[in-house]
């Protein structure tokens, strides 16, 4: 007898999960208080679906059946229901059986399983979410296959199975057709898994942005106030879809021009999309008119949640639970609104008291009103567009994360940027970041070292440079203000990418000639001597020069400096026109200009004709309630120009140049790919002994308790990952280091262990090449009259081994950015000069190649000054299987290994130190959830 308040009761396995069409569902295990719920769904599904089911005419459950399928062990018997707005529209369950076929009990590894979903509720992915979410609570429970017998008529289910990515066999007894599917993931389970995921959030995303029609609930009458003020901006920017405002004592049929409605119900026609701006303690009211009438999604604009306090956090949550219970998703609270420039939408659902951006490339994220203001107006004094815009305050729920699902395959989107505060499921970003880098540039400046209020995701411990590294390692462009940020977009919506670090220089200043070209060593390029046009060059002049840099083999990247004329006779749009010329004659190669108080040549540079955006009129009162409001004519557009034809233009060198510099090192990341490298199938990996060993150490660990590893216990470990750690015997006297020397073999090394002293040779704690026992002796008394007694050094004895260049190696969880591999030379130059490369795990061959050599010190490993060259392909086998380590066991939150002792051949593990601790519920690896409340 099991309920959701009942301890037994598996709370970690509830879920929610976004579907196919985007809409959201909550999946958890049924429990005996679902009986009245089951009889209600298994009502609404069809004759058909009940035979494909039972495989015969089944129209009601008896007293019985209900029993069976509401009373589950959560062991050897489980069932879980997709839910929406607490009813159920899917179910599955599984029952273990023996190898007869027959219920069993552990260890049998093997379990039935079936599923239903209610025919209203089928081809939206139901099933294919409901068999992740079974398949990973079998294995939980010591469960490796599922067995499965299915109609041949019922085509559905079987390509559900067929389609998921598990290794199966399939045969045909008996009159239907027999499948078994191992449960083990598989790499095409996981890219399976990972496909359906992009499809699904992207659709959340498209739902919000791209709305048949809104309602703005909480439009004052007076026409003041946050709900009208978004009223008028989705009037004004000539949406194509239908308006509605919402007021609960609104008396007349309009307001601002818009049908106006006492309730959301009262809408005779459907709502896509609700923009809520009353007071936070009426959200909830809102919601549930929403989620009764059947909206797809939210835009919260209510302040009042997790950005006022420890209350408001506790109402965000709710707020949560209750915008998911109806399948819906949430942009905000506390949001700043949306924008889409599509032509066939025209949505601008956002508080942004500048015009509607123009239509552009640029799609852009920003957590912050503030900011996206900011941004925004950039953008528009620049003369760029913009594909949509998002600006998702609280991100309780629609994140960075579905965004760039979205962009990922939209076609209007040429460049994303996104400010954020916090990077929410840090591995989840990064893999998104790489995917979508892959195709388009991800820019991304963060806008917090610590964790803001309302954001519930801790910071990251990490320092700057290393998140850096850490993003451009996923393909991302990290950049540390919003002006940068503003600065390479608009770059790289604008020029093509450079094929190398090969800069030209020209114009008519010598001198913002030369700060440019200090620019460009200080960004690691490689600036081409500055060609100095003189004051006195024409337009003419300019094309001429520019036209010549870019058919150079010598250059990839042409930045052209611009001051004022003393005379009259080179207009800003002769200027202009000249460069355009240029790039259009000898396209390909990315141009930029830098200007000095020449403001006229930013406009003239950029894409935008015609005059400014003009106001949709307001609809008359003879209008259709329903009727869709038209687009004003003469919008501006940013695209209007050829690709390539957009020249950006910056008010100083330093800003040109990096922004240059950041598009070099992008492409040559994209160049890269082709050889991102793999990860390695070592042998003598244990990865189910070490399972098995990480859950026997957390049994009676509570959750959020860290355990710190026994030496033993940490070489046990290791060991199974093929990571060898020297023996070290304890040596509390002379006489008990004599005994340990003997057993190890001399020469031996004494050393101390206490914190104080750990890793310090440099305060004497280290005796090495102790080649007798008397030796041994003398050091040990030495030791002891030196720095203390044997109880507070807690020496210990190890076997000598080959000497060689000390190195640390580490791996650690950090909250803002995940699982870090660390890789620097021991001693000095990672403790004191912070010396340290770090990549993201998993890593590939080639990630650790590049850790290696990309440490200042690197040299040392590859035979400086004549030195031998260590052995670097056993360094890169040992980050490697490290790397392994942490990936397959989330449990594994700490390793440090020093020193490790890089030889000519081979290295030695000397110290090992492992923390472990509980994992979180759910995390990237497992099946397809939203984050949790």
């Amino acid at each position: 007898m099991t309920t959701e308040s009942d301890p037994a009761y598996p709370a970690h396995w509830e879920a929610d999960v976004v579907l196919r069409d985007g809409g959201t569902a909550r999946i958890r295990p049924i429990t005996t208080e679902d009986a009245a719920r089951l009889v209600s769904f298994y009502e609404q599904v069809s004759d058909e679906s009940k035979y494909y089911r039972f495989f015969a005419p089944y129209p009601r459950l008896s007293d019985r059946d209900v029993h069976r399928f509401t009373h589950h062990d959560y062991v050897d018997r489980v069932g879980l229901a997709a839910t929406i707005g607490g009813e159920f529209i899917g179910t599955v369950r599984y029952d273990r059986i023996g190898a007869d076929g027959r219920s069993a009990t552990g260890p049998s590894d093997e379990a039935e399983v079936a599923f239903l979903v209610q025919d209203a509720h089928q081809g939206r992915g139901v099933a294919s979410a409901l068999l992740e979410h079974i398949g990973a609570v079998a294995r939980e429970r010591g469960i490796r296959r599922f067995a499965a017998e299915v109609l041949p008529a019922n085509t559905k289910m079987i390509k559900v199975f067929t389609d998921a990515g598990y290794e199966q066999k399939r045969s045909f007894e008996d009159g239907s057709v027999h499948l078994t599917l191992g449960l083990e993931p598989t790499a095409e389970s996981l890219a399976v898994q990972r496909a359906r995921e992009q499809r699904a959030e992207a659709r959340s995303v498209q739902r919000l942005l791209a709305p048949g029609s809104v309602a703005v609930i909480g439009v004052s009458r007076s026409g003041a106030g946050v709900g009208a003020a978004a009223l008028r901006n989705l009037r004004d920017s000539g949406f194509r879809g239908h308006l509605y405002a919402v007021n609960e004592a609104v008396t007349r049929d309009l307001v601002d021009g818009v049908r106006a409605y006492r309730t959301v119900g009262a809408i005779g026609a459907p709502v896509d999309l609700a923009v809520i701006a009353v007071p936070a303690d009426r959200v909830p009211e809102a919601v549930a008119a929403c989620g009764d009438h059947g909206v797809q999604g939210l835009v919260v604009l209510s302040a009042g949640y997790g950005e006022s306090g420890p209350a408001g956090l506790a109402r965000q949550r709710e707020l949560v639970r209750q915008v998911r219970s109806y399948g819906m998703r949430l942009i905000g609270p506390n949001a700043f609104g949306v924008i889409n420039t599509a032509p066939e939408v025209e949505l601008n659902a956002s508080l942004t008291p500048a015009p509607m951006p123009m239509r552009g490339r640029i799609g852009l994220f920003t957590q912050s009103g503030a900011i996206g203001i900011a941004l925004l107006s950039a953008l528009l004094r620049r003369g760029e567009g913009l594909s949509s815009f998002v600006s998702a305050g609280n991100r309780a729920d629609v994140s960075g994360n579905d965004i760039l699902q979205y962009w990922y395959e939209d076609d209007s989107t040429d460049v994303a940027l996104l400010y954020l505060e916090t990077l929410g499921n840090p591995r989840k970003f990064t893999r998104l970041a790489r995917r979508t880098a892959a195709e388009k540039p991800v820019v991304v400046v963060r806008g917090g070292r610590h964790t803001p209020a309302g954001h519930v995701v801790p910071g990251t411990r990490l320092p700057d440079a290393t998140v850096s590294a850490l993003l451009r390692q996923a393909g991302v462009i990290r950049v540390d203000t919003v002006t940068e940020l503003v600065d390479v977009g608009l770059l790289l919506a604008a020029q093509p990418l450079p094929a190398g670090p090969r800069i030209a220089i020209l114009g008519n200043s010598e001198s913002l000639g030369v700060l440019t070209y200090d620019a460009c060593l200080a960004q690691d390029l490689r600036p081409l001597p500055p060609l100095d046009l003189t004051t006195a060059a024409s337009p003419a002049d300019f094309r001429t020069a520019l036209a010549a840099a870019l058919a150079s083999d010598d250059c990839d990247a042409v930045i052209v400096t611009a001051i004022p004329w003393v005379s009259e006779h080179a207009p800003a749009d002769d200027l202009a026109g000249a460069l355009r010329d240029a790039v259009a004659e000898v396209p390909g190669k990315p141009v930029a200009v830098v200007h000095v108080e020449l403001g006229e040549l930013v406009e003239a540079l950029s894409a935008v004709r015609g005059a400014p955006r003009p106001s949709a009129p307001a609809p008359s009162r003879e209008e259709p309630a329903a009727a869709p409001f038209r687009p004003p004519a003469g919008r501006a557009r940013a695209e209007e120009l050829p690709a390539g034809t957009r020249i950006p233009a910056y008010p100083a060198g330093e800003r040109a140049v990096k922004a240059v510099a950041e598009a070099v090192r992008y492409g040559q990341w994209r160049r890269g790919l082709a050889d991102s490298g793999s990860v390695p199938g070592y042998e003598g990996i244990d990865e189910a002994g070490a399972a098995d060993q990480l859950a026997g150490l957390l049994a009676d660990t509570a959750a959020g308790t860290v355990l710190t590893l026994g030496e033993w216990e940490a070489r046990e470990l290791l060991g199974r990952y093929g990571i060898r750690v020297l023996t070290t015997l304890p040596a509390p006297s002379a006489d008990a280091a004599v005994r340990a020397a003997a057993i190890l073999g001399y020469p031996v090394a004494l050393k101390t262990t206490a914190p104080h002293l750990r890793h310090r040779a440099d305060l004497g704690g280290v005796r090495l090449d102790l080649t007798g026992e008397a030796e041994l002796r003398r050091s040990y008394e030495e030791l002891s009259q030196a720095l203390g007694k044997p109880a507070e050094l807690q020496p210990v004895v190890q076997a000598m081994v080959p000497r060689g260049v000390d190195t640390v190696v580490r791996s650690v969880i950090d909250p803002g950015a995940g699982a870090v591999l660390s890789f620097g030379l021991a001693g000095v130059p990672s403790e004191l000069l912070g010396d340290t490369a770090h990549r993201l795990v998993p890593a590939t061959d080639r990630d650790v190649a590049t850790l290696i050599r990309s440490i200042r010190a690197a040299p040392l490993l590859f035979g400086w000054r004549g030195s031998s060259p260590v052995d670097t392909a056993a360094l890169e086998e040992l980050l490697l299987r490290l790397s392994r380590l942490v990936d397959d066991h989330p449990e594994v939150i700490g390793v440090s290994l020093e020193p490790v002792v890089v030889a000519a051949e081979g290295l030695s593990v000397l110290s090992a130190a492992v923390r472990v601790a509980h994992p979180p519920a759910r995390g990237d690896l497992g099946p397809r959830t939203l984050p949790s409340y």
